[in-house]
């Protein structure tokens, strides 16, 4: 019979629907019944494409004798991590605080009063039985001193920034020196012959190498170019683009590579890498030029295109990282199978990618390489042009035979944050390379998340979306990525109304999910969760910067940005509040809150507000998007706007003029791009 699961719209919940568990989704009816029956509660955390958690399934959940054990025992409550992200940081945070090193699956041990006294992540059929009897039994017979241990726990979860790392109030302090110092405290832990960091497995960690592009770009405004910082990030981003991380025939990134060589991925495919690589990619080539990087892009977005997008524009979460019960069967080849499908080209083909006889991966290939277009066309003896016809040939042939098997599983539900992160992707593609189909996308789903993913009556935003159903009230990671999505659109079409979005969702946050004090006063650092959203035994702040970056970080930015687009400066000391804040522990731990410091890069020289007016606004806009100046705001209009930067401003005699500013003092305008670029600092 199907479990309490059954009514859910989450694919990962629903896969367990047919679990003999007598699973519940998180919410009261649960945490109710585990009072009632003063029951021990297990939460079982997990997603959709997480390999561990099908094996888990598998071996465990699927088993009678095991659900027995667990039903009789245990009020078991699933949740899908990515549905209810502040469910998953406080019992995250709480097993990590139990010195247990976290991930996922991750099985939470609570009181019935939902306090957290012991965890794991993922465990053997044998090992987990043994392990509930042992819980069951200290439940029952040493419950105070659970109840204790559980007590200090949830104390743990609920102390203050301040408590837990001495955070105090001040303004921040931007040099040099102190840019420097963040800069070294990452240098040393990159890994300078692979790429990425000196560890495995390898997490692409856009925050990294964005922040290295900024200081490259203030030291070379400083006159001392970092050159280190741009080698390590050019380093990176070629050996994943060439790496088995990427899908080298499809396009798009795998999570994250389980080798240091960027060999090996779990190949799920995650929607909130692939639009922050986007953005990445997409700056690294306004820098660099690399025809690698435009590459990614303009692949990565049919990827998405071809196998995220919704009818509805939104776009879907992940692909899984199994087919047929098997890791990777989906993107593998046999060495026999490339054989067969290349013919006479497979000898090349295998040089380029890596293929051995007997398998580069568990006696099959991933394709992969080091090796770049230019050098292996030169040690060939072929022109560029002839390693393309070969490569584009080559790559149909086997894309044909790979679309004919049976796809990996798809997670349809559709998260508004990662939606952000996607828009701000192909905002920023179409700001660097000014292709029509990019805004296309990014403008379908603006329109998408502000119709159906936020409510009509309070403007607030929810946080998933599936088959026509808007739930869960919205996160402040979900406000920050759109937030700074549309920020992006706005500054890649000067249509106001976005602009105009971005602020009344900004005016929501700050309403609703700022820290008041009991004294009157309030903390810079915002909530994770809405002051209208459920209780829970803690309400947390998210700080550091991990694979997506802290939504902290990101309000910071935005809030700075909307400061010098409308002229908000309580918007800009809000911004100055958390910089100066959160500056002490970015000094000491720079490698885990690099979405910070690339704001200190930032704030190194003045921001330039650039307006530009008149009737090739657009085209302007074009060309100064497509060299790479991060430190920048962008307004336009062809006619006429109310918005301060360009009030009172218009083309000069007929032509398009552009006014740059910094700190509110102005430089004379000018007719073309090129005298714009000449005043730049």
């Amino acid at each position: 019979m199907p479990n309490q699961l059954s009514y859910e719209t989450s694919p990962y919940l629903l896969q367990h629907a047919n679990n003999p568990v007598d699973w519940y989704p998180w919410g009261e009816e649960a945490l109710n019944k585990a009072i009632d029956e003063d029951k021990p509660i297990l939460v079982s955390i997990g997603y959709s494409a997480c390999h561990w958690c099908h094996v888990m399934e598998r071996e465990s959940f699927e088993k009678e004798n095991v659900a027995r054990v667990m039903n009789e025992n245990f009020v078991c409550i699933k949740v899908d991590r990515e549905e209810r992200p502040d469910v998953d940081a406080i019992y995250m945070d709480s097993v990590q605080a139990m010195g247990v090193q976290g991930g996922w699956p991750l099985n939470v041990f609570l009181m019935p009063d939902a306090k957290p006294f012991y965890g794991v992540t993922y465990l053997p059929t044998q090992n987990w039985v043994n392990l509930l009897a042992s819980i069951r039994s200290a439940f029952d017979e040493h419950r105070t001193d659970l109840e204790q241990s559980a007590d200090g726990f949830a104390r743990e979860l609920n102390l203050s920034d301040a408590e837990r790392y001495g955070l105090t109030q001040q303004p921040p302090l931007v040099d040099a020196a102190t840019l420097d110092a963040m800069y070294r405290k990452i240098a040393v832990k990159a890994d300078d012959e692979k790429g990425g960091m000196r560890r495995a497995p390898k997490f692409p960690m856009p925050s990294i190498w964005r922040f290295l592009l900024r200081y490259h770009d203030a030291a070379l405004s400083a006159g001392t170019p970092a050159n280190d910082a741009l080698h390590q990030v050019k380093l990176t981003l070629d050996r994943m683009a060439l790496g088995g991380i990427y899908d080298q025939l499809g396009g798009g990134f795998a999570r994250y590579s389980t080798d240091a060589d960027w060999l090996a991925p779990h190949f799920e495919k995650m929607l909130y890498d692939n639009g922050q690589l986007l953005t990445l990619y997409a700056e690294a080539y306004s820098l660099t030029k690399s025809p690698l990087y435009k590459h990614v892009v303009y692949q990565t977005i049919h990827f998405a295109q071809r196998e995220l997008l919704s009818s509805e524009g939104g776009f879907y979460s992940a692909l899984d990282a199994d087919s047929e019960g098997v890791e990777g069967k989906f993107y593998t080849f046999t060495t026999s199978e490339l054989r067969e499908i290349l013919g006479e080209e497979y000898n090349w083909f295998a040089q380029l990618y890596s293929v051995t006889e007997a398998g580069n991966w568990e006696h099959t290939n991933i394709l992969h390489r080091t090796e770049s277009d230019e050098a292996f066309a030169e040690r060939m003896g072929w022109t560029l042009a002839d390693l393309n016809l070969r490569l584009d040939a080559t790559h149909a042939r086997l894309l044909r035979v790979r679309n004919e098997r049976i796809r990996p599983g798809l997670d349809d539900k559709i998260l508004c944050s990662w939606n952000g992160l996607m828009l701000k992707g192909l905002a920023t593609a179409y700001r660097v390379f000014n292709e029509p189909e990019f805004l296309t996308l990014a403008l379908r789903q603006a329109f998408f998340l502000l119709k159906k993913m936020r409510d009509s009556r309070n403007g607030r935003l929810w946080h998933t979306y599936k088959n026509g159903r808007a739930r869960q009230a919205g996160f402040l990671d979900d406000y920050a990525a759109v937030i700074d999505g549309l920020l992006a659109l706005y500054q890649a079409t000067f249509t106001e109304s976005w602009l105009t979005e971005a602020d009344q969702l900004m005016q929501y946050v700050l309403a609703n999910f700022t820290d008041e004090r009991t004294d009157g006063s309030a903390d810079a650092l915002f909530f994770f969760t809405d002051k209208n959203g459920e209780e829970l035994i803690a309400r947390r702040k998210e700080l550091f910067d991990n694979v997506i970056p802290a939504s902290n970080s990101t309000m910071a930015e935005n809030l700075y940005v909307l400061s010098l687009l409308l002229e908000r400066q309580g918007y800009a000391d809000r911004a100055d509040q958390m910089l100066g804040q959160m500056q002490p522990l970015v000094q000491q731990n720079a490698d885990y809150l690099t979405n910070w410091a690339a704001q200190y890069a930032l704030r190194l020289r003045p921001t330039a507000e650039i307006a530009i007016a008149g009737p090739d606004a657009d085209a302007y806009r074009a060309q100064l998007d497509a060299e790479f100046y991060p430190n920048k705001v962008l307004c336009g209009t062809t006619e006429r706007s109310d918005l301060p930067l360009l009030q009172q401003r218009g083309p000069i005699n007929g032509q398009t003029a552009v006014y740059v500013c910094y700190n509110r003092a102005c430089q004379l305008p000018v007719t073309s791009v090129e005298e714009v670029w000449k005043g730049m600092k």
